[in-house]
């Protein structure tokens, strides 16, 4: 009979996962959808970058909440995601935005930063920023995540 632990140990870490999605130039599906890339990976830092366009308007005629949300979610949950050893992984259990500027088009290449503050063996506890080319905050997230045997 196999040895469990021996299969868990041929699988990729978090971090090993990230980074060679980086570098087969894949990513998620939503991440295709939104037209939005993992550029970074580290075990203390990763970051995604986009371009808002038309694409993800909404009727009032600028980016969607979601937009933002879901680069920050990705940053908050892909930071958690770097640290995860093979047999492990994680979900969204909470998660705070701040929107402080509106986006639009005219906004350009945006980025999120994300980073563990805490990591336990069941919980761990995630920020995030997403800024313009500028430097200029637009949004920030906190989020709480679950972390469980794979």
């Amino acid at each position: 009979m196999a040895d469990p632990d021996a299969t868990a140990d041929a699988r990729p870490s978090g971090l090993q996962q990230l980074r060679a999605m980086m570098a087969a130039g894949t990513g998620a599906p939503i991440a295709e959808t939104l037209r939005f890339r993992l550029v970074e990976a580290d075990e203390d830092h990763v970051a995604f970058e986009g371009a808002p366009d038309r694409s993800v308007y909404n009727p009032i005629g600028s980016v969607h909440g979601g937009y933002a949300a879901t680069l920050l979610d990705s940053a908050c949950g892909c930071a958690v995601h770097a640290r995860l050893a093979a047999d492990q992984a994680y979900t969204t259990l909470e998660l705070k935005i701040s929107y402080l500027r509106a986006i639009s088009e005219a906004t350009g290449p945006v980025r999120a930063e994300g980073r563990v503050v805490q990591m336990g063996r069941r919980a761990a506890f995630a920020e995030a920023t997403l800024a313009d080319a500028a430097g200029r905050l637009l949004a920030t997230a906190t989020s709480t995540l679950l972390v469980f045997a794979r």
